[in-house]
């Protein structure tokens, strides 16, 4: 009896060591799954912050480019315009001209400032290289010309001369765009600058504006 006691004794021990063992590795187990399914909500969590930054910076980019599309508030667009190379005076959908068949030579428009009218069949080449032509007439203020002048002085792709038969003070013009303003302080003067010098409306990118006509 004393050796089958002894005997029972250790088989109770073991089964109880192997119980504990078998409750210790299902604790292991538990923590496991659960350290896997935080991190999972973690990287889920991330993931999904990241997935947002990403799409909230993809909207904000898209009204920019948006913004950057919409027409300039009051400038007029002008469609099917020649270009063909012509000698022969032409006639424009606009005064000043914004687009057309023009002389095979284009002004200078390199910061060009011209004192008197020029020919727009040559100004119309220019707008076609990608050029902003600004042009006044006597009802402009002294000090809107001079400011103009010193901008576009700075301005590659830009010319600037008076024009008489145009209904506005000062007016800007590029293919096939026309904004007319009352004061060189008008911030849609920067913005058409900014849009249309060489910008995509430009039929001839690149094209030179030296070597033209230079009055």
């Amino acid at each position: 009896m004393g050796s089958a006691g002894a005997k029972q004794k250790r088989a109770d021990r073991r089964a109880k060591i192997e119980e504990l063992r078998r409750a210790e590795e299902a604790r292991r187990r538990r923590h496991r799954i659960a350290t896997w399914a935080c991190s999972g909500v973690v990287i889920i969590g991330v993931t999904a912050g990241s997935w947002y930054l990403v799409d909230r910076s993809a909207t904000r980019d898209e009204q920019r480019d948006r913004a950057a599309a919409a027409p300039i508030k009051g400038e007029r667009s002008f469609e099917d315009l020649g270009r063909n190379h012509v000698t022969t005076p032409v006639a424009y959908k606009s005064s000043p001209a914004t687009g057309g068949d023009h002389n095979p030579v284009w002004m200078n428009c390199d910061g060009d400032l011209y004192d008197k009218e020029i020919d727009e069949t040559n100004a119309v080449h220019s707008l076609e290289h990608g050029a902003v032509w600004v042009t006044y007439s006597d009802k402009a203020a002294a000090s809107d010309v001079r400011a103009l002048k010193a901008r576009v002085e700075k301005t590659p792709y830009s010319l600037m001369s008076p024009y008489a038969d145009q209904s506005a003070p000062l007016t800007l013009s590029a293919w096939g765009k026309q904004l007319n303003v009352t004061s060189a302080s008008d911030p849609r003067v920067s913005a058409f600058f900014d849009r249309y010098v060489q910008g995509a409306q430009t039929p001839e990118p690149g094209a030179a504006c030296t070597g033209g006509k230079a009055a």
